[in-house]
Parts: structure tokens; sequence; C-alpha cells
């Protein structure tokens, strides 16, 4: 068999990994921000402090796109055992970790400027995002272990669903117990959004200038893991 090389296949393989997509999110989030810092009203009692809202609540939007996305493409794969749909949910997971960093960073300096208080273990909010971000973490760090190809996308497959579960637990947690620092929700009350219109705005803004920009990472790390299986592949026609 004759192989071809990377550089002369058809382009739709060599696609840029950070195209129209990523620069438009860019250009939203830097958007969002400064409406955030300039043109948002502070929040009478936390102060400025508060403008950390427009970063931490959008991180773990796209953070649980994220992991939602990886359980969705393990369930696929695990369904039609398709590789396309295991390397879609190892891209997944991958942001969804940056996601998850970014929202457990920006909880703790949110925190102890309005709270006094750094972490608190008894917030049931607060253990359970830990315990997801070790999940996924363990689901990457099991897909660098493996070796087989078929046992590693059937292994964390798994684990890529069971990461999900935890969400519904996350965003519910503030109801199952009165000792917690999180307070009932806010934005997504059953009534409504107890936001001034501003303030509601810019964080409309900020989760879809953050959904915009987690799709693009995505989509870039999965063009990352087709080049780097294309490679592979190769690799695997010499040796024959």
């Amino acid at each position: 068999m004759t192989s071809v090389p990377l550089s002369t296949r058809p382009a739709r393989e060599c696609k840029p990994l950070f195209g129209w997509l990523f620069a438009v999110a860019v250009l939203a989030v830097i958007g969002v921000y400064i409406r955030a810092i300039y043109f948002t009203p502070l929040e009478a009692l936390q102060g400025a402090a508060q403008k950390i809202f427009y970063l931490h609540l959008p991180a773990w939007l796209a953070a649980y796109i994220g992991v939602g996305i990886t359980a969705l493409m393990s369930i696929v794969y695990l369904w039609l055992h398709d590789e396309r749909a295991d390397r879609l949910a190892e891209a997944s997971a991958e942001v969804a970790l940056i996601f998850l960093t970014v929202g457990l960073t920006t909880g703790p300096l949110w925190g102890h400027a309005i709270w006094g208080t750094w972490w608190a273990w008894w917030d049931l909010r607060l253990t359970l995002t830990l315990f997801l971000w070790f999940v996924v973490a363990a689901y990457l760090i099991l897909r660098g272990a493996a070796e087989d190809p078929a046992m590693r996308a059937r292994y964390s497959a798994v684990l890529g669903i069971l990461g999900a579960l935890l969400i519904p637990f996350i965003h519910l947690s503030v109801y199952f117990s009165d000792a917690r620092l999180h307070p009932m929700p806010v934005v997504l009350k059953p009534s409504a959004p107890s936001l001034p219109p501003e303030m509601l705005t810019t964080l409309l803004l900020a989760f879809g200038a953050f959904t915009l920009l987690c799709f693009a990472l995505i989509r870039a790390r999965y063009l990352l893991g087709e080049r780097r299986d294309a490679l592979a592949e190769l690799e695997m026609e010499r040796d024959l």
C-alpha cells in the first residue's frame, strides 16, 4: 500500500486549527469584558469583586457544555463504535477541564472577597465541583495510560458518562443542605432572575461569548486529534 503524505492529502483534512469561529469568540469575549468592567454597574454590597461573576458563571456553563458533549459522544461511541465520536469526546473533555479549572480558580477568589474564606468542604456545591474536576482529569489520564485504542475508548466512555451525571447534583446541591456558602439560584430562579437588567444582559452576553469560545476550542482540539491519528496511521503503514 502506498502512503500518501499528510501535506498532499485533501484540503479538508488540513483545516486550520483556529478559524473564523475562534476569532469571533475571542472578539466576543473581549467585548463582553469591556462592557462588564466599564459599562456594567457595581453591585451595591459586593463592589468590584462581583465582576468575577461574569467570568465565573460563564466558565461553568462552558465546562458543563464540554462535559455534556463528552458524555453524549461517549454514548454514541459505545453504540456505534465510531472513532470520530471518541475523538470528539476526548476533545470536549480537554476543553471542559480548562473551563473547570477557571471556575474552580475564580470561585475561591470571589468567595474570599465576599465570604471571607477560600474554601469550605461542607459546601456541597464546592465539593461536588471539585469531584467533577477529578473525574474529567481521570478521564484524560485514563486515555493516556491505556495503549489499546478500543479499550481506551470504551473505558473512558464509561467515565465520561459518569462525569455528566454529576451536573444535575451540582446545580441542585443548594437545595440539599442549609449549611452552604452558595446562595439559592439567582439567574435560574423558577420565577425570574433577580438581577438588574444591565447585569443580566452582560451575563447573557458572557454566556454567549463563552459558548462560542468553548465550541471553537473543541473544534480546534478535534482537528488536532485528527492530525495526530493520521500521523499515527502513516507511521503504522511505514512499519508494515
